[in-house]
């Protein structure tokens, strides 16, 4: 097997709003520092929410501390509010292929993304030259997957995070039923990396780890290092990973070794 693509998300939590273990998101400074944190842990991916306004500088700031994969976060927007992504050339932007339909602590997510959006992002990524991440919710986001490729949109393989036990109408049971039979109808060659909320993340990563998968972890999908006890930061989430991952047999990629495994320049 390839080396293990650790990807980080050091944003807020979303299901446990109240543990503060995330930067300020509008502190520009504080959410570099955590990024660059995270990829000394291990990270070979930074999944970062850009504060809105600061995207460039953001970036900027990033990628004069380390050489990091920089993947721009919050897919629940609009193309026209992520401008500042665009602008800022991330490596990856994250496109979810179906509705948001999310059900947190404090708030809910109801957004429609049709067909005609994700064909106007395969269109501004491939002008813009920056890698799509798509993100997997459930069997019809492979539907839309195949669709785009069917139409000419893009080529395969693509890069693709599976999604498990995230609250609400895209909900999906992080159980190995579900993981096996999410990974039997990607498309062939596809890179895949999961993201779990809640207590059977350790579950699910290790069994994508020893099926050939990759891992995302950090505050914004599980903020606990153990059941009931908040981690310091992501990077605590990142090490303990790459410790579990390593034991399993799978060393850790560094980000030059992830870029040629997902054919990044």
């Amino acid at each position: 097997m390839e080396k293990m693509i650790i990807t980080a998300t050091g944003a807020n939590s979303w299901i446990n709003p109240e543990i503060k273990n995330w930067p300020d998101p509008n502190d520009v400074d504080a959410v570099v520092a955590d990024a660059v944190g995270n990829y000394e842990a291990g990270a070979a991916i930074l999944h970062v929410h850009l504060p809105r306004g600061s995207e460039v500088e953001t970036v900027q700031k990033i990628r004069d501390q380390c050489d990091a994969i920089i993947q721009a976060g919050m897919s629940s927007q609009s193309i026209p509010t992520r401008k500042g992504d665009f602008k800022s050339k991330p490596d990856m932007l994250s496109i979810i292929l179906n509705h948001h339909a999310e059900e947190f602590t404090d708030v809910t997510v109801d957004v429609l993304h049709p067909l005609s959006e994700l064909e106007e992002y395969c269109v501004k990524c491939k002008e813009e030259k920056i890698q799509p991440e798509w993100e997997v919710w459930h069997m019809g986001s492979i539907w839309n997957l195949n669709y785009l490729f069917d139409k000419g949109f893009i080529e395969m393989p693509q890069v693709l995070t599976l999604f498990f036990n995230w609250p609400g109408g895209t909900w999906s049971p992080p159980t190995a039923d579900e993981l096996l039979h999410r990974i039997k109808y990607i498309p062939e060659g596809c890179f895949y990396t999961v993201s779990t909320m809640g207590e059977a993340q350790t579950k699910i990563a290790t069994l994508a780890i020893s099926q050939g998968g990759n891992v995302r972890v950090g505050t914004e999908d599980y903020p606990f290092i153990k059941p009931g006890v908040p981690a310091k930061n992501t990077a605590e989430l990142v090490s303990r990973m790459g410790r579990i991952s390593r034991e399993m047999g799978r060393e850790i990629a560094d980000p030059t070794e992830a870029r040629k495994i997902l054919h990044l320049k």
